[in-house]
């Protein structure tokens, strides 16, 4: 296919990869990118496809009333410039059905993801905040906040749920046609006579499709075993989130993280209408099925979480019906928070994958 580029725009060269991570890549260039004149933004040109989803066949057809594929779906890049996101970098996806924000600037993050136009996310009322300030200052929750590599929950002499989401990841791949919407990533956690971790991080989704698919796979490029630790911190807001709505999973055995949620056990999957004076409550659950969500039926809707139980062999329920802070989290990780927090181990060369798929559908 030839690349198209307007004639007044500037091209943009994407990054060039160092030698020690070729091994680790599939696609080394987006396939057509260019600068535009606003927000220092990178829009991706997938050239003209006259295309659409054809359900008969399972894939994609010639349609003359398309005259652009961005008509279909769509993936743009672009730079946050205004108040606390400034500086923020951003891949827009819109597969037609799911429209879903990467966090570019923190570790490929999901910030925001929809469902025919329908917010799904938690975002807390620091928003989207560029500056690595203090936690409780700066956690946006986001549709996808991943906690480690070095530490989950609140440990004494470590970032609250660890410093992953503070690295900003290199763009491998960023396209989107008629095989999809794809964006690859690789991001570094390193140290100077420490670690040298990478997790590339692949997300896809079909076009017109009803979910998004996150694969991650870990690699120790040291010469000596290393420690690591994992939590997928899923962060479901209103109006997905609301009163009556229940969480759906499939448990072996639960408990309380605190007196307090031991004391409201019973109710631990049912949602209710915010409150001012309440606290929040987490649940250790040992799953039976590596699958949870929520069910809304005032909107007709159902979000479900499946992951990868061998790699993600815990569970935590995040359930906080406090005014204003409004929300629920659905947690796979490596391990369990405060006493029971133990590291995982990768060797020296090792990969370890991890996989996760956000489902949505209408009841």
């Amino acid at each position: 296919m030839r690349k198209f580029w307007p004639m007044d725009l500037e091209k943009w060269n994407p990054w060039r990869a160092s030698r020690a991570l070729i091994s680790l890549m599939l696609h080394t260039s987006i396939d057509a990118a260019s600068h535009t004149r606003y927000n220092v933004c990178r829009v991706s040109y997938m050239g003209f496809y006259y295309i659409k989803p054809s359900k008969s066949t399972g894939g994609m057809k010639m349609n003359g009333k398309i005259s652009n594929f961005q008509q279909v779906a769509s993936l743009r890049r672009y730079t946050m410039t205004e108040g606390r996101e400034r500086g923020l970098d951003v891949i827009d996806c819109d597969n037609g059905n799911l429209r879903f924000l990467l966090n570019v600037s923190k570790g490929l993050d999901i910030m925001q993801m929809y469902h025919r136009g329908q917010n799904l996310s938690f975002v807390s009322r620091n928003g989207f905040t560029a500056e690595n300030i203090d936690f409780m200052s700066r956690f946006e929750g986001g549709m996808l906040y991943t906690c480690g590599l070095d530490s989950i929950g609140g440990r004494d002499g470590y970032v609250a749920h660890g410093t992953y989401h503070t690295f900003p990841a290199q763009v491998l791949t960023a396209r989107c046609d008629k095989q999809g919407i794809v964006v690859e990533a690789l991001v570094r956690d390193t140290a100077m006579f420490g670690q040298d971790l990478v997790m590339k991080r692949r997300i896809t989704s079909d076009i017109g499709g009803d979910c998004i698919v996150v694969e991650d796979s870990l690699t120790n490029l040291s010469f000596k075993e290393q420690n690591y630790c994992l939590l997928y911190h899923v962060n479901v807001g209103y109006p997905m989130l609301d009163a009556g709505a229940e969480v759906r999973l499939n448990e072996k055995s639960c408990c309380g993280r605190t007196p307090w949620a031991t004391q409201n056990m019973e109710s631990r999957f049912e949602m209710e209408e915010p409150v001012v004076d309440t606290e929040e409550t987490c649940y250790f659950i040992e799953m039976n099925e590596p699958r949870a969500g929520i069910v809304n039926k005032t909107i007709g809707k159902e979000f479900v979480l499946d992951y990868s139980g061998d790699t993600l062999p815990c569970f935590v329920e995040w359930k906080c019906m406090v005014s204003g802070d409004y929300a629920l989290g659905l947690e796979p990780c490596s391990c369990l928070l405060d006493d029971r927090f133990a590291y995982s181990t990768i060797q020296a060369g090792q990969t370890i994958d991890f996989k996760l798929k956000l489902s949505v559908r209408e009841l």
